[in-house]
């Protein structure tokens, strides 16, 4: 039993590895835009962030209402430069933050096939186990009862799974 545990965990900690090997390659693989935009999205989603812009609003405020001696007012209520700037300000972050989601959506796409694929071999060996046992149990005179074991010894089409699923799954 402890050798059976200890190879169960040594299967969890390969399988932990090579999911981390799988982020690390994805991680490594970012081209230069990908890793100004992730910068840029990390530290615009900061508290730091809204820290230093409630900061430079307020003294952006203070120093054109004319609350600063000796500063020149140069953005004079109703404060258009400042709407300049924050517009574009958020026309960028938000063009970072479209770059970090498209990446994002390509990594789960990638893990999505990755699942599909081991799902996909893992139906194929049980499938291959229960005719074993099918087999098995031809031989030792046992035959299943079930309609629905039998249904389970046949292989699965996927390409009949995913017609039944767009027939059935409703129109987004």
């Amino acid at each position: 039993m402890a050798e059976s545990a200890e190879s169960h965990y040594t299967a969890i900690r390969r399988n932990i590895e090579a999911v981390a090997k799988l982020e690390e390659n994805f991680q490594r693989d970012r081209t230069a835009t990908d890793r100004i935009a992730d910068s840029i999205a990390a530290f615009t989603g900061s508290l730091k962030f809204v820290v230093l812009h409630a900061a430079l609003f307020a003294l952006w405020f203070a120093v054109n209402l004319g609350l600063v001696p000796g500063v020149p007012r140069f953005d004079p209520y109703p404060f258009l430069l400042l709407s300049l700037v924050v517009s574009l300000e958020a026309i960028f972050l938000s063009t970072f933050v479209l770059v970090k989601q498209n990446r994002m959506s390509r990594r789960e796409d990638l893990r999505a096939h990755l699942d599909l694929q081991i799902n996909l071999l893992t139906e194929r060996e049980m499938t291959i186990v229960l005719q074993m046992l099918e087999r098995i149990s031809a031989r030792m005179g046992v035959y299943p009862s079930s309609e629905e074991l039998r249904e389970l010894v046949e292989e699965t089409s996927v390409e009949d799974v995913a017609q039944q699923l767009q027939k059935n799954l409703p129109e987004e």
